[in-house]
């Protein structure tokens, strides 16, 4: 974990995590009182929307780099032959699957979709767990596309691939549109 001690700089691609990928803008401070808070201004990449991380929260909302190669190769192995395993019980499945989304993690985000695409094989999706896997999905391709700095569609691709190795067909964006 980063503490707040300026780690990120102006340019820094960055995943604040429920929010997706992001850049952060501008480092800056102002004083409240007696104490002089900094503070990083990100953009959010999907929604333009501005948000303010002071230093000392960057742990707590786990705001971090985007993925490195390494961790890319990681990710595309795991959905090629990673094992998942799904409770039985939906309520605590869904409890397993929302604290791994939290983690911030792309790995475990990873974990995630790959396990409710075995599910969706046996049997269809609750609505919250369709819900989920858009989600999943959507934080995968846009953190992966700005990592590797292509386009999503390029990322899509490359997922589809991945997943195909286990059997499993990646849903495309649109399966989510009401």
């Amino acid at each position: 974990m980063l503490n707040g001690d300026g780690n990120f700089h102006i340019g820094d691609k960055v995943v604040y995590p429920n929010h997706g990928v992001g850049i952060i803008e501008q480092i800056s401070s102002r004083t409240i009182g007696e104490s002089v808070e900094n503070f990083y201004l990100l953009k959010i990449k999907s929604s333009s929307l501005k948000v303010m991380v002071p230093f000392h929260n960057v742990g707590t909302v786990g705001l971090r780099r985007v993925v490195k190669n390494g961790e890319i190769q990681k990710i595309v192995d795991f959905l090629e032959d990673g094992a998942c395993d799904n409770n039985a019980d939906w309520k605590y499945r869904f409890k397993e699957n929302s604290e791994r989304m939290r983690t911030g993690s792309l790995l475990e985000v990873a974990n995630v979709l790959k396990a409710l695409l075995v599910l969706n094989q046996s049997k269809s999706l609750s609505f919250r767990e369709k819900k989920m896997l858009e989600r999943a999905r959507y934080l995968l391709v846009s953190e992966l596309a700005m990592a590797k700095n292509c386009e999503e569609p390029h990322i899509e691709e490359l997922l589809t691939k991945a997943l195909s190795k286990s059997n499993l067909r990646f849903p495309e964006a649109s399966e989510f549109q009401a």
